[in-house]
């Protein structure tokens, strides 16, 4: 983990950081030219019957973009952790009007205590821990979560494969995320799964959850 830390901390993840740097109105127009529905969409299948006061933390926020789409949905308390220090400095000033708070903070040390947050959720951040690792990530999610886990991340039905990611080994991994979940903590339950496929490849699927303690 100490390699991919320290890729995340530095200039891997400010090269991630200068990537991804969408306003909602283009984050929601990726999602729809890749899936045909806008992460908005998505957004309001999976969370619409939620009180809009519930706290919310997403883990790995990097800039705030899925942070600031739930704000547009309503929600009012909303927090991320991340351990790119860049990343932190470009959400805090993008959202610095807005109910999103950022703090320094990685999966597998999340800074707050058991069941802090209504629902903890992960946006193509899992795909990123090593193996090795994502038990112990499960488990963080799980303790500090009171009640629901979210997910959207790269899916592969069978298997535990890594992927080249940007030239770089040891930094992208697909599976069934959901089913690690729920082998690690049976009594979580399924409320909803989604996959959704990419228009210019169906081979290539990635997978949205909502699970309750």
């Amino acid at each position: 983990m100490n390699n991919q830390k320290t890729e995340w901390e530095t200039r891997f993840g400010r090269e991630y950081t200068q990537r991804n740097m969408f306003t909602p109105a283009e984050l929601d127009q990726l999602y729809l030219d890749r899936y045909g529905v806008t992460r908005t969409g998505m957004n309001h299948e999976f969370l619409d019957f939620l009180d809009r006061d519930i706290m919310i933390l997403e883990v790995g926020s990097n800039i705030g973009n899925q942070l600031h789409l739930l704000h547009n949905m309503g929600f009012k308390n909303l927090y991320g952790i991340e351990i790119n220090s860049h990343a932190i400095e470009k959400s805090n000033k993008l959202n610095c009007e807005l109910p999103i708070y950022v703090i320094k903070g990685e999966a597998l040390n999340i800074p707050f205590k058991d069941s802090f947050f209504d629902l903890i959720y992960t946006s193509g951040v899992l795909i990123h821990i090593n193996p090795k690792n994502i038990g112990n990530v499960i488990s963080e999610i799980f303790r500090c979560s009171k009640r629901y886990i979210w997910g959207f991340e790269y899916f592969q039905d069978e298997g535990y494969n890594e992927i080249e990611y940007h030239g770089q080994n040891n930094m992208l991994w697909k599976t069934d995320f959901k089913k690690l979940y729920l082998e690690n903590h049976p009594e979580l339950k399924l409320i909803k799964e989604k996959h959704y496929h990419y228009l210019e490849n169906n081979h290539l699927t990635d997978q949205m959850f909502l699970l309750e303690k």
